[in-house]
């Protein structure tokens, strides 16, 4: 393809607005070397904290090297898209115990497939534009957490924010409320420049965190986060972090929702991302009470349905246990036990244990074993 610098950069000028234009909060162009990222992926390969999810390993060094996974690939033009809907709530949902808390991403429509189609519509756009002024043709790929892609690290280097020390991006402007997408494309064009990080000594992410999952400042553990816990683990959920989990039974905000830088969030211009009424604020019984038919219609494309209906009575069983004593909470668990999976039934009797110590009469028997063990009067 013949062009000169001048036409390439006019388009890029052009290609930033049809993202806006499309929706996309902020539109950068990075270059395909992420060669300084091959080590630390390995690392974190090697220390296992992907846990099960095996893609990670599977593609290895691919991930950091975009022609490998789209040969011909030259650039690469990133995107985001805030999802933080009005009246977020969080910190009120967090202190209710009774009542569910779901990350925030997740209570509107599942963003990879609104995401996907905006950047097939810009990918188009560059397309017919090439063609118009008779510069040749256009090979290009979008992706939306659809391969195997260092996003984060590509929107880094396109000027979209810098990597903070829980791993996400943060912008000046904006936080870290939004999602982020890549559309590979096979032209030179003109690329932007990565901003100053500007974390400095703050570590409140690193200290907020319920299960030390950011293990040094950059590096996430997934084995441990509860994101990766409510939402890629198949299995059982450990023992150790159940009663950390609290109410949250899909995902988890606690690192951004501390983030000084958060505090700029924007509200998204996308009504799709907006809670649904079926799972803001609901008691954990509600939803622990639907069968798998109304499990699939009311996360009917969101992003909850693909854990399935298993893996949601797995967590909102864990959540009714770390619930204050109930004797409803117990009823709708020991009703579910009859017929539950055994998997599902791990973490049922696991709550049932926690609810019968929390029974006032136990507690009371705790405190004056406890009296008795420290050698204090009865009546302490």
């Amino acid at each position: 393809m013949n062009s000169s610098n001048t036409d390439y950069s006019l388009l890029s000028d052009k290609i930033k607005q049809w993202g806006k234009d499309l929706g996309f909060a902020q539109v950068g162009i990075a270059d395909i070397d992420l060669t300084e990222h091959e080590a630390q992926l390995q690392r974190w390969l090697d220390n296992n904290y992907h846990g099960e999810m095996e893609y990670m390993a599977t593609h290895g060094m691919m991930r950091a090297r975009p022609d490998e996974l789209v040969p011909g690939t030259k650039r690469v033009i990133t995107v985001r898209m805030n999802y933080l809907p009005p009246d977020a709530s969080f910190a009120q949902n967090l202190k209710q115990t009774d009542k569910a808390y779901i990350s925030r991403y997740a209570l509107g429509r599942d963003y990879h497939k609104l995401m996907r189609n905006r950047l097939k519509k810009l990918g188009q756009r560059i397309e017919q534009e090439l063609k118009d002024l008779e510069l040749g043709e256009l090979s290009f790929r979008p992706f939306v957490d659809s391969a195997p892609v260092l996003e984060r690290q590509l929107a880094d280097k396109a000027g979209l924010g810098w990597t903070g020390k829980h791993s996400l991006i943060i912008n000046k402007e904006a936080g870290s409320w939004f999602f982020l997408g890549e559309l590979f494309v096979d032209i030179p064009l003109p690329v932007d420049k990565p901003v100053a990080e500007q974390c400095g000594t703050c570590v409140a992410c690193i200290k907020l965190c319920p299960t030390n999952a950011i293990v040094e400042p950059y590096v996430v553990d997934a084995k441990r986060c509860i994101s990766y816990l409510t939402i890629e683990l198949k299995g059982a959920i450990p023992e150790e972090f159940r009663s950390l989990l609290g109410n949250r039974i899909y995902g988890c905000d606690d690192c951004q929702l501390i983030c000084p830088w958060n505090r700029y969030g924007q509200i998204t211009d996308e009504k799709d991302f907006h809670p649904r009424t079926q799972l803001k604020d609901k008691d954990l019984i509600e939803l622990y009470l639907w069968d798998e038919t109304t499990f699939l219609k009311n996360t009917e494309g969101s992003p909850i349905r693909r854990i399935g209906h298993e893996r949601w009575l797995r967590n909102i069983s864990v959540s009714l246990g770390n619930a204050g004593f109930n004797e409803d909470i117990i009823k709708v668990l020991q009703q579910r036990l009859i017929d539950a999976s055994e998997l599902v039934a791990i973490h049922i009797n696991w709550a049932l244990e926690q609810q019968q110590q929390k029974k006032p009469e136990n507690k009371k028997t705790q405190r004056l074993i406890k009296a008795i063990e420290k050698g204090l009067p009865r009546d302490a």
